[in-house]
């Protein structure tokens, strides 16, 4: 498909230009639209056929509601069946701007604009030249926001480009948009009325015709298994990078001890205006600390920065107060609710210890006393999935390494890898910043659960200096050789001489009694739990 741009300026001299957005929506094509908000993908929402084309090409699932857009507060009671009476008030107040109602809909309305809700949800941009399409198209319009289903927002048509090049018929360029986050979703379908997006007219701002409304608990949290999304941007991953995006809550020195502590290869960090130059990672400023509109303005352009080839990226992040709270609602899910407290770090434990000692069942007991384990042997497997990594890989040790399934063959690997110093030296410089970038991600986790710490399973901890520089403290699990050789022989049915053999491979006990912080004994005769007990103790925790 070839997707036609029209640049529009000035309304009346582009008249010609808007005439045409409108002939093509009337006809069942789909057009990128500016709005105050976002660049919107509209559609005739009448039109079943029309609306199937939006989810088409932006691969939106199916049960994800549509926003209905409209010239005028007047088009409202064909689409709805009945009007509600707190419903002129408030578009009176904010229509035309970025504010979404949702009310019972009619017959008129396809469930599939709807998705297969009994609601629809109607709202009328500002926008000029927004307003000026939907009055020459002569459709109330479906118009999610323009971009690939879960990536940010478009706030500029070269986004739109970017993303929905031969998707769609057309692409109507009206400048940058002024607000930047998408608009303020209340449902009057239900009593109390309910906030569920948080935008550009606020909850202080609502409350003064509507003093019953209520936050939505989904603006804050993930949406239940199996609940149904009653307003768009409720139920999946949105507004996200490729880059895993962790919010960072906390005063700019600890968010810079933080940042510099966990970043690294890979990882960028998105800051307030004149911070940048604090952080020893790629920065971008999105806006001034306390001025939440511009905030607003600059999140979504700030996010698609991310995908510049960075694989993670920390988030200065607003009070969720104002518009603050609609800036910090799309941080959040872009960040699928990953949030660390820069103020407040949890502790991050490093265990390890040769095979058949019994890290498992010592990372058991710290799981029950509240520790979230981060097993780093899987994030090590995890990390050579990543087609960069996969890419190094085949560079260094042979292309042939790479199965035909895309997957790495880890024997021929390593056979390649361990074969001098200076190889194996090239495998944790490839290696190393992956792993470490996985575990930054589930540190980060284990905070946003509330865990009472993270604990680092790995054998392999103490030839990691990235991952070790991550541990507050360090602990060794070691048993009598006999048990461990019992403990293997069992758990991998294997022989004796093929357990004796493992072992003697091994680094002896006191490689690891001399580099941890605490060694906890695990044989037979010891107390495992009193030892962990006594070492939790030591850093002021209570068992």
């Amino acid at each position: 498909m070839n997707t036609e741009y029209l640049k529009i300026g000035d309304i009346s001299k582009d008249r010609p230009l808007i005439e045409k957005a409108g002939e093509t929506l009337r006809n069942g094509g789909v057009v990128a639209i500016p709005t105050e908000t976002v660049y919107g993908l509209a559609a005739n929402a009448l039109d079943e056929t029309a609306v199937k084309k939006i989810f088409a090409a932006k691969g939106r699932p199916a049960d994800n509601p549509l926003i209905v857009h409209v010239s005028g507060a007047e088009d409202v009671a064909a689409l709805v069946e009945r009007i509600d009476p707190r419903f002129p008030a408030l578009a009176e107040k904010f229509w035309p701007g970025p504010l979404t109602v949702i009310m019972k809909k009619s017959a008129l309305v396809p469930d599939v604009t709807s998705g297969g809700l009994d609601t629809v949800a109607v709202r009328c941009p500002s926008h000029p030249v927004a307003h000026a399409i939907i009055e020459a198209a002569g459709v109330p319009l479906a118009a999610p926001s323009a971009n690939i289903s879960g990536k940010p927002s478009p706030t500029k048509a070269e986004h739109v480009l970017a993303d929905m090049q031969g998707r769609i018929d057309m692409i109507a360029d009206g400048g940058s948009c002024e607000i930047g986050v998408e608009s303020t979703v209340i449902t009057l379908a239900e009593n109390p009325p309910r906030l569920l997006r948080p935008g550009g007219v606020t909850p202080g701002m609502l409350k003064e015709l509507l003093p019953d409304l209520v936050t939505d608990k989904s603006v804050f949290s993930a949406l239940e298994k199996g609940a149904k999304a009653a307003s768009p941007g409720m139920k999946y991953k949105h507004y996200s990078p490729s880059a895993e995006v962790v919010l960072l809550k906390g005063t700019l020195e600890n968010a810079v001890k933080y940042v510099n502590r966990h970043g690294g290869e890979g990882c960028a960090v998105l800051c307030y205006e004149g911070e940048a130059q604090k952080f020893n990672v790629p920065a971008f400023e999105y806006g001034r600390e306390n001025d939440m509109l511009s905030l607003a303005h600059g999140v979504f352009d700030a996010l698609r920065k991310l995908d510049s080839g960075f694989t993670r990226a920390y988030v200065r992040t607003p009070e969720p107060e104002g518009v603050g709270l609609a800036v910090y609602n799309r941080l959040l899910r872009s960040a699928a609710f990953r949030v660390a407290d820069a103020d407040n770090p949890i502790e991050v434990i490093g265990l390890t210890g040769p095979t058949g000692a019994g890290k498992s069942t010592v990372s058991k007991y710290f799981k029950d006393n509240g520790y979230y384990i981060i097993d780093g042997d899987l994030l090590a497997r995890e990390a050579v999935k990543s087609g960069t990594v996969l890419r190094a890989l085949a560079e260094e040790y042979g292309a042939d390494i790479i199965n035909e399934d895309g997957s790495l063959d880890r024997r021929k690997t390593a056979d390649r890898a361990f074969a001098s110093p200076e190889k194996t030296k090239r495998l944790n410089e490839i290696t190393h910043p992956a792993i470490c970038a996985l575990t930054s991600m589930e540190i980060a986790k284990a905070q946003s659960e509330n865990a009472r710490g993270a604990v680092i399973d790995a054998a392999a901890l103490l030839e990691c200096p990235p991952i070790l520089a991550l541990c507050d403290r360090t602990a060794c699990v070691i048993a009598p050789e006999e048990e461990r050789l019992e403990r293997i022989i069992a758990r991998d049915s294997i022989t004796a001489q093929q357990a004796k053999r493992r072992i003697s491979a091994q680094h002896p006990d006191d490689y690891y009694i001399s580099r941890t912080d605490y060694t906890i004994h695990n044989g037979k005769n010891d107390d495992f739990r009193r030892e962990v007990d006594s070492f939790l103790r030591q850093a002021g925790g209570k068992i």
